[in-house]
């Protein structure tokens, strides 16, 4: 994979500023490469596409799968998403096509942090109805609280995401059953007693509408669904009256069907007014993190693809 002439071709130039290379990030990749190689950082698809022809080692978000023709020595086509869709399905022989594994940890944070906030009320305390309730604060929110420890969680999509979710969840004694596609039989029925059922699906797998309406009438009402996946895997509709109805206690939802979210209190294209107030929406931001492309380098260099 590696050579002494090497040339890196590095375009990450997106508008969220962990997913946008800058000097720092840079110069660790410099730090990393073969002490001989090139490392060359392309601001606009003009200046990526010229560079093209000398590059070795592609590292982008997008890739036209046209452009294969303007690569003639290319060995390695990266993206630091763990989703399939930005770049092509299939390359040409020689050239190693690899997605970004390392998010993991950051996505387990992000669920776990939910949860715990969750559990201990923090979401909760926003619904308290004030003087009318003939309550105070404390007495109103003390009953809806709990721990986390010893409550069930369901994971739909056991790759390394879901993986790493299940294992921090483990650590907090949680129980936690993983499903893939090798054991989905028995998720209906795992889904009947959960507390929480976690998505973490791809969208490029036959997944859509993978929670149906007849998969949400299965959860209980104290389940809380949460999807860090792709907002395919969802039927919105049917999840959205699930929550007005109390038929299920709340959702996360990092992702939606139609992104980017225009506010953060509504689905593009719904009316906010039909938003329940437990669900809590999040602008597909689970694995923000300002070392987010160090650890994608990271990645590459621990696997030996730079």
């Amino acid at each position: 994979m590696r050579g002494d002439s090497d040339l890196y071709l590095v375009w990450l130039e997106w508008p969220e500023k962990c997913f946008r290379v800058d000097e720092s990030s840079l110069s660790y990749l410099k730090s990393i490469v073969p002490a001989a190689s090139k490392v060359v950082r392309a601001k606009t698809r003009a200046g990526f596409l010229r560079s093209l022809s000398r590059a070795t080692h592609v590292i982008t978000w997008y890739f036209d799968p046209k452009w294969f023709e303007l690569s003639p020595k290319l060995k390695l086509l990266a993206t630091p998403s763990a989703g399939r869709e930005l770049l092509p399905e299939t390359a040409p022989p020689g050239v190693v096509l690899h997605f970004g594994g390392f998010h993991g940890a950051i996505i387990a944070e992000t669920v776990v942090g939910f949860m715990l906030a969750w559990c201990r009320g923090f979401f909760a305390a926003r619904s308290f109805p004030g003087s009318r309730s003939g309550e105070s604060p404390r007495v109103w929110l003390s009953s809806r609280c709990r721990t986390l420890a010893g409550s069930n969680a369901v994971i739909a999509g056991c790759g390394k995401i879901g993986s790493a979710v299940a294992a921090v969840l483990r650590s907090l004694s949680c129980e936690v059953e993983g499903f893939t596609r090798k054991n989905i039989s028995g998720l209906s029925k795992a889904a009947e007693k959960c507390d929480w059922f976690i998505m973490a699906l791809p969208s490029t797998t036959g997944t859509d509408g993978f929670l149906s309406a007849s998969l949400i009438r299965k959860l209980p009402k104290k389940c809380v669904v949460i999807n860090v996946g792709r907002g395919n895997s969802i039927d919105e509709n049917a999840l959205l009256e699930a929550l007005s109805k109390k038929k299920i206690a709340g959702a996360y939802l990092d992702v939606a069907k139609i992104e980017p979210l225009e506010s953060f209190d509504s689905f593009v294209g719904v009316d906010p007014k039909r938003i329940p107030e437990n669900l809590v929406l999040m602008p597909h931001s689970s694995a923000f993190s300002p070392d987010y492309l160090k650890s994608c380098f990271k990645e590459l260099k621990d696997e030996k693809l730079i």
